[in-house]
């Protein structure tokens, strides 16, 4: 069965840190790209970090720069999420997905993970 399962959620105080793994079973994470998408609640999906095969190509939204810090583990078949410096902004469900591109839309992405909370608040 292919699939994604984000874990590594949680609640967390502002300034705090939380890493999210992303791991993959049925399929090879390292031939495609994967992006980290997070929602909100009332607001749109926003693409927060993405990365293509060569981890040379990682991209982050510019509301996460800086803070946030994408990486794989290739033998493990799953990647990563550091998030440093949380805020109440950055509260909302995180999600990873796999696509062909490296993008920070999500239709570029077909197979998605069920999501994982993350609550910043003191």
């Amino acid at each position: 069965q292919v699939q994604l399962v984000e874990s590594g959620g949680g609640l967390v105080q502002p300034g705090g840190s939380l890493r999210l793994s992303c791991a993959a079973s049925g399929f090879t994470l390292d031939y495609y790209a994967i992006g980290w998408f997070r929602q909100a609640p009332g607001k749109e999906r926003e693409g927060v970090s993405c990365s293509g095969t060569d981890t040379g190509t990682t991209y982050y939204a510019d509301s996460v720069k800086g803070r946030f810090t994408f990486s794989r583990d290739n033998a493990e078949n799953t990647v990563y999420l550091q998030m440093n410096s949380l805020s109440p902004a950055d509260t909302a469900v995180y999600y990873c997905a796999t696509g062909r591109v490296a993008t920070l839309w999500g239709p570029d992405y077909d197979i998605w993970g069920q999501g994982t909370q993350v609550t910043v608040s003191s």
